[in-house]
This record gives C-alpha cells, sequence and structure tokens, in this order.
C-alpha cells in the first residue's frame, strides 16, 4: 500500500501532476494498489482541476489510442455525474433494484476499525484514515466484503467511506458502492482472496475469502462480520465572519464541488466559499477533508472569504447582486446566474442505465 502519498494543494503542483501521467503505465497498471494511479481524484471531485483539461493533455502527448483506457475510466466519473443530473436523490437510494440479502443497514464494526482479517482490506482502510485515499480496487474490495458478504445495506457504509475520502464525490461514491451491491448494476460483484492476493502484492491465506468464486455468494456470515455499529458522522464548520461585499461588483459563490481557481480569474468580483450546514449535516466530512478544502480555496483563489452559512443568509447580504455560480445537483436552490461545468462529452447527456451504453455513446465523439 502506499501510505506515503501527498496531496500538495498548491495549483502548480497539482498541474505538475497532470504531466506526469504515465499513460503506458496507467493502462498496463492501474488495477494494481501500487499502480500508475494518477492521484488526481481530489482535485477533481474538488472542482480545482476538470475532465477534459486532463483529456487534453494526455491525448496530446500519448495519442488517442494509448490514452483512450485513462478517458474511458474519467468517463466513469462523468457517467456518475450525468446519473445523479438525472436521478437527484435518488442516488441514495436502490436505483435500479433493491439490494438482496440485507441483514441490517449499519456498519460491521471490523470495516470501521480496519480489523476484518483480510491483511489487504485492513491495510486500505487505515490508509484511508492516514491519506484521506483508497485505491479504486481497495474501494471494491472493501464495498464487497461489507454488503455481499457481510450483508449490510450499502448506504450507511458508503456514508462512512464519503466521509473520510478527500475525492469525496456523491455520485462517484454511493453510485459504486451500489454497483458493488447489486442494486445499479445486474450482479453484485465478488473477489475472493486469490484475486486480492493478485492485486494487492499479498500472499495471505486461510481467510474468510480463500475460498472459489462459485462458493462466495452462499457464504454464511462471517462472525467476524457479524458484530455492528451506528455511525455517528458530524462536520464541525469553521466558525466565520459576515463577508465584506462589495455591492458593485458580481458574487461569485464557490463551493466544496467548486473550488476552481481559473473560473473567472480575471474579472473583479466578491469571491466566497459557501458552506452551508445543511449541506454537511446530510452528507458530513472528516475534519481532514475540510482542512482539504479550506486549503484547496485559500491557497489557489486570492481574496476568498469562507461563509459557513446557508445561501439565502448569503443572498441576503446583498439581495441585488449578481450571484454567479456553477451547475450541480447540490446548487439547485442557489438563485442568479448559473453556469455550466466542464464535461469531458457535452453531446452525451441523456441517462444511461449501464456505463458500457454511456460509453458507447462517447465513443463516437472520442474517435
Amino acid at each position: 500500500m502506499n501510505t506515503s502519498i501527498q496531496f500538495p494543494t498548491n495549483y502548480s503542483s497539482i498541474t505538475e501532476r497532470i504531466e506526469q501521467i504515465d499513460a503506458k503505465q496507467y493502462e498496463r497498471t492501474r488495477n494494481f494498489i501500487n499502480g500508475a494511479v494518477t492521484y488526481l481524484s481530489p482535485y477533481i471531485a474538488r472542482g480545482v482541476i476538470h475532465l477534459p483539461q486532463i483529456k487534453e493533455i494526455v491525448v496530446a502527448k500519448y495519442g488517442r489510442y494509448i490514452s483512450e483506457k485513462l478517458v474511458q475510466e474519467l468517463a466513469w466519473r462523468e457517467f456518475f455525474q450525468r446519473v445523479w443530473q438525472h436521478k437527484q436523490a435518488q442516488i441514495f437510494t436502490d436505483l435500479k433494484q433493491d439490494q438482496t440479502n440485507v441483514a441490517h443497514h449499519l456498519i460491521p464494526a471490523c470495516i470501521e476499525e480496519g480489523q476484518t482479517g483480510i491483511e489487504a482490506i485492513d491495510e486500505a482502510i487505515q490508509n484511508l484514515y492516514t491519506t484521506g485515499y483508497m485505491h479504486n480496487h481497495a474501494r471494491m474490495y472493501t464495498a464487497m466484503l461489507t454488503c455481499n458478504i457481510a450483508q449490510a445495506h450499502w448506504l450507511s457504509p458508503a456514508k462512512w467511506m464519503y466521509y473520510h475520502l478527500l475525492d469525496g464525490d456523491l455520485a462517484s461514491n454511493m453510485l459504486s458502492w451500489q454497483w458493488v451491491a447489486g442494486s445499479f448494476s445486474s450482479k453484485k460483484y465478488y473477489a475472493n482472496q486469490e484475486n486480492i492476493n493478485k492485486y494487492t502484492g499479498n500472499k495471505q491465506q486461510n481467510t474468510i475469502l480463500d475460498c472459489s468464486y462459485e462458493a462466495l455468494p452462499h457464504l454464511e456470515i462471517p462472525t467476524i462480520l457479524k458484530a455492528t455499529k451506528a455511525l455517528k458522522l458530524e462536520t464541525v464548520l469553521p466558525i466565520t465572519q459576515t463577508p465584506h461585499v462589495d455591492h458593485s461588483l458580481p458574487i461569485l459563490v464557490y463551493n466544496s464541488y467548486n473550488i476552481d481557481p481559473n473560473w473567472h480569474k480575471e474579472r473583479i468580483a466578491n469571491r466566497i466559499l459557501l458552506l452551508e450546514p445543511a449541506h454537511f449535516k446530510n452528507y458530513p466530512v472528516s475534519k481532514k477533508v475540510l482542512d482539504f478544502i479550506l486549503a484547496l480555496a485559500k491557497d489557489n483563489i486570492p481574496d476568498i472569504q469562507v461563509y459557513s452559512e446557508s445561501f439565502d443568509s448569503l443572498k441576503n447580504l446583498a439581495p441585488d447582486a449578481n450571484f454567479i455560480y456553477k451547475e450541480h445537483p447540490l446548487n439547485t436552490h442557489y438563485t442568479g446566474k448559473m453556469e455550466p461545468r466542464a464535461w469531458l462529452f457535452d453531446q452525451v447527456n441523456q441517462y444511461h442505465g449501464s456505463f458500457f451504453s454511456y460509453w458507447r455513446k462517447c465513443e463516437r465523439y472520442y474517435q
């Protein structure tokens, strides 16, 4: 496990990470825990950088053919965002069909404690607490063990993981858990110990997952996974001053999903990072995540002011001002001028029930 990975918050280091992408190695090794992944997801999730920005740099360097696997993986994130646009709050419920074999709606205690007995999963959970990051394959293993072996409903464990992820994206996180649990896919995802060893470099044997794929769906809940706990997740927002607003200038509204330092960069405007208490009550994040969000804003957007109140409270400070914000499913209560987000495939904006039906449409525009 790569416990040394760091996530700098200054923009030059972030864009340098884009330049360092090795598309050839990514295609070959991305599924391995120590593979050549990009470590860009926290910046994508927070709107600091954008998917087309990454695609343009990588394709210019490696060409369309070699870059295709990377672009396809980026498109997964866009696919989840499109589902969220169309389905809204339904992404927090079993979307395509009910998850089957649900024993409870809590989280297995050993998952939250990182003490499952599966060394690679336990290392990944501890790494999540330390760094705020977990490799995508490890996320799948963790969700699989939680939902399909321990028979927990996906929602509470998904909230737990979102709470700790620097790259916490509600669509990607919730829908990925549903994909594993079989409520947003045609079947549940399983991995046995042999598969976990292959992609994590472990050699562990004689575990609760050390059996054939055929046996996995029929396992009784292992004793170690039976104890459960209710989550108590909370975000303590910073106490902020009422922002100083120049009423003659527009107000650019940033939030935890839009910390774009290039957004109207040359424009003279009021710049407010809005942290709404209602949002963080519904979707809490850890102190590590909140500190990361604040650092991204303060390190890259000059004169930005932080305001831990509702949009209505901000609006009341300058009711006649020109408010500008970016479209997002969580911003539907904002008023003012809504601007579009940057998309890899603007043209493919319909609802698709599976990634591969979505990608088939995207391929036309990629080629």
